[in-house]
């Protein structure tokens, strides 16, 4: 059976929400995040599993995926019957890689680096100048956003797949920082989360 570990709405959410889309058993443990106390990610045991001592780390047998997006690909690949990531039509695939790229190098990035400035790196390494370079780049990347999506229901081809699950959740992870979201990508993010697997991995993480 699959394991995930995760931590509440963190990046682990996508893995939680993507098991939920493929309806199988899997037992999913929540983790404290930079805790060495038991059950915590800096813990010697967890971080067998995952080096850097983060969320999410997925287990399948004697696999370990420690990477969101890999562990988007590696469910819809295990679970080819869902059709949640494109493997026939070589100019889906590509724009599913195109479209998952940009938003691990460019859409996230922002919200990772204020994030890490606010919260996460310590006291004497933070900026708050950054806040203001980090919005300005979340707004150039939406512009790029909304020209991939173009007013269209999914990212790619015409129903639900993976890139749907990285793109809806960072554009949750942006509202809930309070950056400026355009009311087109809030209207895409309510409507992948109103799908219903989604609702059942809210009410798990």
């Amino acid at each position: 059976m699959i394991t995930l570990y995760g931590s509440n709405q963190s990046r682990s959410f996508r893995a939680l929400w993507a098991l939920e889309e493929v309806e199988t058993q899997y037992d999913y443990k929540q983790v404290k995040i930079g805790s060495h106390e038991d059950n915590g990610t800096q813990t010697e045991s967890y971080k067998q599993l995952n080096f850097q001592g983060k969320v999410p780390t997925l287990v399948d047998d004697n696999i370990v995926i420690t990477e969101s997006a890999a562990i988007l690909n590696y469910i819809a690949r295990k679970f080819l019957e869902y059709e949640l990531i494109p493997i026939n039509n070589s100019m889906l695939r590509a724009k599913y890689d195109e479209v998952c790229y940009f938003v691990l190098s460019d859409l996230e990035q922002p919200l990772w680096t204020f994030g890490k400035h606010k919260f996460v790196l310590p006291q004497e390494l933070r900026l708050k100048a950054i806040n203001k370079t980090t919005h300005w780049e979340f707004a150039k990347s939406q512009a790029t956003l909304e020209h991939y999506l173009n007013d269209k229901e999914f990212a790619v081809g015409n129903h639900f797949t993976m890139a749907d699950i990285l793109i809806a959740q960072t554009l949750h992870w942006a509202n809930s920082f309070k950056f400026d979201v355009s009311e087109p990508l809030l209207g895409y993010t309510k409507r992948m989360y109103e799908r219903s697997a989604c609702r059942r991995a809210l009410q798990k993480a």
